[in-house]
């Protein structure tokens, strides 16, 4: 049976993007073909006459098949700013990533597909990543910068995912800020905080390393 997950974040910039390569490494150790999507980028560079994003690039390159760029990111904004903004006269049309989404659903055994931002990111006027998830029916999986703040946010973000009738299962704890004073009490209080299982502690990596973070995660 096909399967996939959606990787939504505490916030922008938590470690979504690391996180969804290590599981796909992980899945790839499993046997299983995986290929990644992020839908939605901004903050992109052009090349050969088309934007695309650095992130989106690294998901595409760790795929199991090759794939076409413009269906693993099909709306890449130049601008760096929230995508509902950013997208100005080419807004996401959810029915274009759903497109996108089978097609690549078709191919391999997983889709892991990043969301932009948070749990409630707008993604254009009307829709927001909850929409996202929602209209791709997948379970998501949640991934925690573990920093100051980072138990309410882990809890606020459970919530949202819950009460947006989305199953959560399970999310990852990125140690991504090595100064964090007591990190293991901090994933413990989150750990008990939220009804789901805690797939993976990634640990600070200076440089990428995503095979050897592929090993810190287990996902059932």
């Amino acid at each position: 049976m096909q399967r996939g997950y959606f990787i939504t974040g505490t916030d922008t910039d938590v470690g979504k993007t690391w996180a969804t390569i290590a599981l796909m490494q992980y899945f790839k150790h499993q046997g299983k073909s995986v290929v990644g999507m992020k839908p939605v980028a901004a903050g992109c560079f052009k090349h050969n006459g088309s934007f695309c994003n650095d992130d989106a690039l690294l998901i595409q390159a760790h795929s199991s098949i090759p794939i076409e760029y413009a269906l693993i990111n099909p709306y890449a904004y130049e601008a760096p700013v929230s995508p509902h903004i950013a997208g100005g006269n080419n807004p996401v049309n959810l029915d274009t990533v759903l497109a996108c989404f089978n097609q690549l659903k078709e191919q391999v055994e997983i889709v892991l597909v990043e969301g932009a931002g948070g749990w409630y990111s707008p993604i254009n006027m009307q829709q927001d990543n909850a929409d996202l998830a929602k209209a791709l029916d997948l379970p998501v999986i949640l991934v925690v910068a573990i920093r100051l703040g980072c138990i309410n946010h882990a809890k606020l973000s459970y919530q949202a995912i819950l009460h947006s009738g989305a199953r959560c299962a399970g999310w990852i704890a990125v140690c991504n800020y090595p100064g964090m004073l007591q990190p293991e009490e901090n994933i413990s209080t989150i750990k008990k905080g939220l009804n789901a299982p805690l797939l993976g502690v990634l640990p600070y990596c200076a440089a990428e390393d995503f095979d050897a973070l592929a090993e810190a995660i287990a996902v059932d």
